[in-house]
C-alpha cells in the first residue's frame, strides 16, 4: 500500500469514528432522551448555538468571536513572552556556568509550582484583567521552553565543539553557529509544550476570576445550566488550540531542517 493510499484510509477511518461519535451523542440526547437538554446538549443543539452566538451576546454578555479574541489576546500574548525569556535563558543557562548558578535556585523554585497555582495570586496582586493572565500565561509556558533548550544545548557533542574551536571560532560562534542549530529540534518540541500549558493556563484563569473570554463564558453557563453554550466553547478551545499547534508545525518545519513531521 503507498504512503498516499494508507493516508486516504486513515482519513476515512477518522470521519467514520466522527461520525459515530456523533450518531451516538444524537442517540442518547435526542432519540432516546438518556439525556436531558439540561444535561447534556444534542449535536444540533450545540451546531445552532454557535450560530446563535456568532451574532447574540446572551446568554454570557458577548459574542463568540469577541470571547474567543479575549481568549488568543492574552494567551499569545502570554506564549511570546514565555519564548522571548524562557528560550533565551535556557540557552544561556546550559552554556553559561554562572548564569547557571544564578538563575537555578529561582527557576528550580518557579518549576516545582504547577503553572494554574499561580492564577489566583497574579489576581489579587494585578487584579481581574489582561496583566494577571498574561504573567500566569507567561510562568506556565516559560517553564518548558526553558527546560528543553537547557537540554538541546547540553545535548550538544563535544566533538562538535571541538571542531569548530579547532577552525578558530570564538565561544560566541560556537554557540551560534553549532550549540544552537543543533538544539533547534529540542527548542521547538519547548515551544509546542508552552503552547499546550499556556492553553491551558488561559481557560483555568477565566474560569477563577475573568470578565471575557471562552473559559469566562463556559463558567457563566454553567451556574446557568446552557450545556449547549459550554460545549460550543469547549469546541472553539479545542479547535483554536489545535490551529495554533499546526501553525507551530509549519514554523517548525521551517526551521529545523531534516525533521520527519509526519510522525
Amino acid at each position: 500500500m503507498t504512503d498516499k493510499n494508507r493516508k486516504k484510509k486513515y482519513m476515512l477511518l477518522s470521519a467514520l469514528s466522527l461520525l459515530v461519535f456523533l450518531l451516538i451523542w444524537e442517540l442518547v440526547t435526542d432519540v432516546l432522551h438518556i439525556f436531558s437538554n439540561l444535561t447534556l446538549a444534542s449535536p444540533i443543539q450545540v451546531v445552532e448555538t454557535f450560530f446563535y452566538k456568532l451574532n447574540h451576546t446572551a446568554p454570557d454578555g458577548g459574542t463568540i468571536q469577541a470571547h474567543m479574541w479575549a481568549s488568543l489576546k492574552v494567551a499569545l500574548s502570554g506564549y511570546a513572552l514565555s519564548l522571548i525569556v524562557g528560550i533565551p535563558l535556557g540557552i544561556f543557562m546550559a552554556w553559561y556556568r554562572p548564569v547557571d548558578f544564578l538563575a537555578r535556585p529561582i527557576f528550580d523554585f518557579v518549576k516545582a509550582i504547577p503553572g494554574l497555582a499561580w492564577a489566583p495570586l497574579m489576581i489579587v496582586l494585578m487584579g481581574i484583567g489582561f496583566t494577571s493572565k498574561a504573567v500566569t500565561i507567561f510562568i506556565s509556558g516559560m517553564v518548558p521552553c526553558v527546560l528543553n533548550a537547557y537540554s538541546g544545548i547540553k545535548q550538544t557533542k563535544d566533538v562538535h565543539l571541538w571542531v569548530a574551536r579547532t577552525f578558530g571560532a570564538t565561544r560566541m560562534q560556537m554557540l551560534f553557529k553549532v550549540a544552537i542549530p543543533t538544539a533547534l529540534p529540542m527548542i521547538m518540541t519547548g515551544a509546542r509544550v508552552a503552547l499546550g500549558a499556556c492553553w491551558m493556563s488561559i481557560v483555568a484563569a477565566e474560569l477563577i476570576a475573568s470578565s471575557e473570554g471562552l473559559g469566562y463564558m463556559i463558567q457563566q453557563c454553567r451556574g446557568i445550566f446552557r450545556p449547549d453554550v459550554i460545549i460550543v466553547g469547549m469546541l472553539c478551545i479545542g479547535a483554536l488550540g489545535s490551529l495554533i499547534t499546526w501553525l507551530i508545525g509549519q514554523v517548525e518545519k521551517k526551521i529545523v531542517k531534516g525533521r520527519n513531521h509526519d510522525a
